[in-house]
């Protein structure tokens, strides 16, 4: 084999990774802008959620009590008062990677061999539910009202996500690197196909909410959530 040859096989194998994330990106763009409930509207009286992002990872905001639901009695943390003495209001609540979700506050602290497992073989899933206490439209936490039906799905999703706890017994909760937060075991696998925003467009969808139809990435999510106004 020509030294020429050597260079041109170097040059294609270290070039197949960039294309693998190109397509990635790719793919995640196109498959989050083709719509689920194209045709749905926001109810002008209802339930207001909230749907939040940081940029990476989003999540579900909803308030703690509502005609529909009381989670104080899924996530026993939702009834506890906050390090800064208030009750809270709303949970936010978030799927994603268990190893990740308890062991990776920063991506300087995420582990080649986290990562390339999650990459070929998937990881188990995991529910991280943050309290706020009256948390206000921004940018980052955009608010849709659900008419009562669908909140009830959206509620049924969530619940669906997590294992079935023994009457009488209390649900499980691990710390959380995040302020304020509780982490709960959930059901399912996290894969590159379905990640944590892929969980957050998939239960918006189910209930009835327009989403796209693969939202891997945090703005797949948030480019069919409006902006409050003034916001922008």
């Amino acid at each position: 084999m020509t030294l020429r040859r050597v260079f041109k096989l170097t040059g294609v194998v270290l070039a197949l990774p960039l294309l693998v994330v190109a397509l990635f990106f790719i793919s995640a763009w196109i498959g989050s802008s083709v719509p689920r409930n194209a045709d749905w509207t926001e109810s002008d009286d209802g339930i207001v959620i909230m749907v939040e992002t940081n940029g990476i990872h989003t999540g579900i905001v909803m308030p703690v009590v509502s005609d529909v639901k009381d989670w104080r009695q899924t996530f026993p943390s939702a009834g506890m008062t906050r390090s800064d003495g208030r009750m809270p209001t709303h949970v936010a609540i978030g799927w994603g990677e268990k190893e990740v979700f308890l062991n990776t506050p920063t991506w300087g602290d995420l582990r080649a061999s986290t990562a390339l497992r999650i990459a070929f073989q998937g990881g188990d899933g995991l529910m991280r539910v943050g309290h706020y206490a009256w948390p206000q439209p921004s940018e980052y936490h955009r608010p849709l009202v659900l008419r009562p039906e669908e909140y009830r799905v959206l509620v049924a999703e969530v619940e669906a996500a997590l294992p079935h706890v023994p009457h009488g017994e209390e649900r499980f909760s691990h710390d959380s690197f995040e302020h304020g937060a509780r982490n709960y075991d959930a059901l399912g696998r996290y894969t590159l196909a379905k990640t944590c925003n892929q969980w957050v467009g998939d239960t918006l969808a189910k209930a009835g909410v327009r989403m796209g139809h693969w939202t891997p990435l945090a703005g797949g999510v948030m480019k069919w959530i409006p902006s409050p106004a003034g916001t922008r």
